[in-house]
């Protein structure tokens, strides 16, 4: 299983992920930067910092 939590990346927010792999990971932060941060699109150093943060639980 990989973990993200989005305030390791964006302060103040406390969205966490719990996933099968890193694409859903990814995935599923795409989800939540378009809804709740309004996000049309990841940068790819918002990727890589992304992907930076995400543990193997």
């Amino acid at each position: 299983m990989k973990s993200f939590s989005c305030g390791d990346v964006v302060p103040g927010c406390d969205v966490r992920f719990l996933c099968s792999s890193e694409d859903e990971v990814l995935h599923q932060v795409a989800v939540h930067a378009r809804q709740d941060h309004g996000l049309t699109s990841l940068s790819d150093d918002l990727v890589t910092a992304v992907r930076s943060a995400v543990v193997t639980v």
